[in-house]
């Protein structure tokens, strides 16, 4: 099970990661403004986030084996149109069609890993599924280049084809019954601090990555870099954050979330900073490695407490992650539309700035949400 959906959170990211080296060429040859690269990078998560509901209620509904299946369906004809679309509009409805697939893979592959993992091993499971997540965003530059060198037909074709291999895949495994998600339970989740918690700590890294690919791609560009240059920078990047994820994940089931969420926070603090002061290449390309790791290694603690929230308020973990596919993609949707008009019309210092600054609110609130639980564990 942990194999099955780690391959398919690998091929999710890839695609999402694969248009990073891609975007400058787009931008040059369609004449996009930093606005217009950033709704091209958007037009996934806006895909997700029309998606995230429908996903977590087909998982919880229909079965997460079924939700996975559709996803793969979405994913396979997507990449199609990715292959083969000329033109902004084109493009955009391609990526949307993706970030939508996405939204069903996501939301019925850990509903689905979470129903067989033990308890006492969720951060761990959730952990590992998330390095094979980075891993592929690791490996999307990758493709990315490849279809720079040798056209976007072949490469997303192929793509394509291996979305069959996975729902041949999926149909091996036997898969767990439906649940009936209610208006109450969702409620609940909703009033549950730690599950609203999780959903926000979920949106603010997408909001910072969102930023991040749409802003550092372009500027490298400007300073002479390529394709290839460009994928493999976030090549280390996702190294580091693959890495990090399944430790993150094994120390949340021994020690708890405070203390990762807290760091990762602080060093987002300091490398957002760096990046706005906007470097030469030799210092500017390590700040980007270093801020990808440090807001990457925020989402296993996100899934774990949006795991634990909706088990505390008895709703269905696929439509829990519906609704974290939703959180997910209001972050990687205002991230980049945002970021990049803001620094369309005021240059790269602002939006990096704004997320230090967000980085900074989020620490001082979850500080103190763990003095206030310390507080009240010492008072019962």
């Amino acid at each position: 099970m942990l194999l099955l959906v780690s391959a398919l959170v690998w091929v999710d990211t890839m695609l999402y990661a694969a248009l990073t080296p891609l975007l400058p060429h787009f931008a040059q040859t369609l004449h996009l403004s930093k606005t217009g690269a950033g709704a091209l990078v958007g037009a996934y998560a806006a895909g997700a986030l029309v998606g995230g509901l429908p996903g977590g209620a087909a998982a919880a509904r229909l079965g997460p084996r079924r939700a996975v299946l559709v996803g793969l369906t979405l994913m396979g004809l997507a990449s199609l149109g990715f292959a083969f679309a000329h033109g902004f509009g084109a493009l955009a409805a391609a990526r949307f069609l993706q970030g939508c697939g996405s939204a069903f893979t996501w939301a019925g592959a850990f509903a689905w890993l979470l129903a067989a993992a033990p308890r006492e091993r969720r951060g761990e499971m959730i952990g590992s599924a998330m390095g094979a997540a980075i891993f592929g965003a690791l490996f999307g530059p990758v493709v990315g280049g490849a279809a720079a060198l040798l056209g976007r037909a072949p490469v997303f074709a192929t793509l394509a084809g291996l979305a069959v291999v996975l729902a041949w895949l999926t149909l091996q495994i036997e898969p767990t019954p439906p649940e009936r998600p209610s208006t109450e339970a969702i409620a609940r989740a909703i009033r549950n601090r730690t599950f609203v918690g999780g959903l926000l700590l979920m949106g603010l890294p997408a909001l910072l990555f969102g930023v991040l690919s749409t802003l550092a791609p372009l500027r490298l560009h400007a300073a002479g870099w390529g394709a290839l240059g460009i994928a493999a920078v976030w090549i280390v990047g996702a190294y580091f954050e693959g890495t990090l994820s399944p430790l993150v994940g094994r120390f949340l089931d021994r020690r708890g979330a405070f203390l990762p969420i807290q760091l990762s926070l602080a060093a987002a603090v300091a490398f957002s900073v760096g990046l706005a002061l906007g470097p030469r290449p030799l210092a500017y390309v390590p700040l980007i490695v270093c801020a990808a790791a440090a807001y990457g290694v925020l989402f296993t603690p996100a899934f774990a407490l949006i795991a634990e929230g909706a088990e505390q308020s008895a709703l269905p973990q696929g439509m829990a992650f519906g609704l974290m596919n939703a959180a997910w993609a209001t972050g990687a949707l205002l991230g980049p539309a945002a970021g990049g008009a803001v620094a369309a019309a005021s240059g790269d210092v602002v939006p990096f700035l704004v997320s230090a600054g967000l980085c900074a609110v989020a620490f001082v609130a979850v500080r103190r949400a763990r003095r206030r639980l310390e507080s009240a564990a010492q008072g019962a």
